[in-house]
């Protein structure tokens, strides 16, 4: 497998050992570019660059490159993101658990607290110097990993990666009726519903779309489903169920059923609310230096902390493994993220007989 293989940080440059591909050669210059462009997959746009600039140096058998020049997040940090915790992080990428209640990115629409601000809070506790960049997004209710590039190359390779369909998500979805085994491809393109702005549905002239039912599991008043995209559209998971028979519980906006939080309430369909238990209980460690940071932020814009939503308001789906290929050493990189608790007691409460 192709790739860049082990390296390490020194400041603003990785420093790596290609080996006698490089060493072995006449003109080291050249078999070095070869050996970037060709074995460790250097985008031939930024590999341009870096030779223009003098990012590019050959010391000995060892090779420095420019990777890691200081940039501005580009956003203001904020260290109020209750739940949002990171699962895996080295010099490249950066993995967040997004907890349900808060966007990925702000959209103009008010000041809450997102998981860009979060993430640029965590690089501001360990010193800054990194643009916030997401390579994908989750909607605000729904939880589970988001992948982060940490510098240019990284970036580059990893929105590669997307377009090629290279990224694996895979999620769980609790669903109403039972999800027959026969269910093992949604394909149906999606477009908007104009008579409802935020929704969307199955249209003949809408993009193609590709949703992979890859596990089902009967419940006495239910299916998790295990659910895979090809493609990314806009509510794939909940359009696609949805338009099948089977919505999300909790998904309000497609016809799903109200998210029950007892046995008693499954049964007599109680619409009282639910208890303060019942929210995500799933806890984010405190940032390195976000007590100090925030003690001494009075000059920067406040932001509106995030109320995880309340499980009658969102919908049962989270995404539970990411796989992607690491943008440096080009190999498989899986991140685990363990269901949120009122899943797991939404699924345990469906479960009863």
């Amino acid at each position: 497998m192709p790739g860049g293989g082990a390296w390490v940080r020194r400041g603003e440059w990785l420093e790596v050992m290609p080996g006698r591909a490089v060493t072995s050669e006449a003109d080291k210059e050249a078999a070095a570019d070869r050996w970037l462009l060709e074995t460790a997959g250097m985008p031939e746009k930024l590999h341009t660059r870096l030779r223009r600039e003098g990012g590019i140096r050959l010391q000995g058998d060892r090779l420095r490159l420019a990777l890691f020049p200081a940039r501005e997040a580009g956003i203001e940090p904020a260290w109020d993101g209750a739940g949002a915790e990171v699962l895996y992080e080295d010099d490249f990428v950066l993995v967040m658990h997004k907890p349900s209640g808060m966007a990925v990115h702000p959209d103009g629409s008010g000041t809450a607290t997102t998981l860009d601000h979060v993430v640029a809070a965590h690089y501001a506790a360990a010193g800054g110097g990194i643009a916030v960049r997401h390579i994908h997004r989750l909607d605000k209710d729904t939880t589970g990993p988001v992948l982060y590039a940490k510098n240019e190359y990284a970036q580059l390779v990893l929105d590669e990666d997307l377009r090629q369909k290279a990224v694996s998500r895979q999620y769980a979805a609790i669903v109403a009726g039972t999800v027959p085994a026969s269910l093992q491809v949604i394909d149906a393109p999606i477009g908007r519903d104009r008579h409802h702005a935020a929704r969307r549905r199955v249209s003949p002239g809408g993009q193609p779309a590709v949703t992979r039912i890859t596990g089902h599991e009967p419940l006495a008043h239910g299916t998790v489903v295990t659910a895979m995209l090809e493609t990314g559209r806009t509510h794939q998971i909940r359009v696609h169920l949805s338009h099948a028979g089977h919505p999300l519980y909790g998904d309000k906006l497609y016809g799903g059923p109200a998210w029950v939080t007892s046995v008693a309430e499954r049964q007599w369909g109680s619409a009282s609310p639910a208890p303060e238990s019942a929210s995500p209980q799933r806890s984010a460690p405190v940032l390195p230096g976000a007590r100090g940071a925030a003690a001494g932020s009075a000059a920067k814009p406040q932001h509106e902390a995030v109320t995880p939503a309340k499980t009658e308001e969102r919908q049962a789906l989270h995404g539970e493994l990411l796989v992607f290929r690491h943008p440096w050493t080009r190999r498989p990189v899986e991140v685990a993220d363990p269901w949120p608790e009122d899943m797991l007691r939404l699924k345990g409460i469906l479960s009863a007989t």
